[in-house]
């Protein structure tokens, strides 16, 4: 996830996808008993809902200037 511009995240579902998986990997570890994996993998979900859904803008967008620039 080092690159959130990559075409291949250019589509929503994949995006969605690479989340979900995160999170359900993080509850597989959890059901397994090792929280210490449940709690990374569930740290790079959040990671992924945060570069993929909160400040993910485009490539085709300009990007937003800066809040005094407006």
């Amino acid at each position: 996830m080092k690159d959130q511009h990559h075409p291949f995240f250019r589509p929503l579902w994949r995006r969605v996808l690479v989340v979900a998986v995160c999170f359900l990997w993080a509850g597989v570890e959890l059901y397994a008993g090792s929280q210490t994996w449940a709690l990374i993998s569930a740290g790079i979900g959040a990671y992924g809902i945060w570069i993929f859904f909160i400040t993910y803008q485009p490539i085709d967008e300009p990007p937003l200037p800066p809040p005094g620039e407006r």
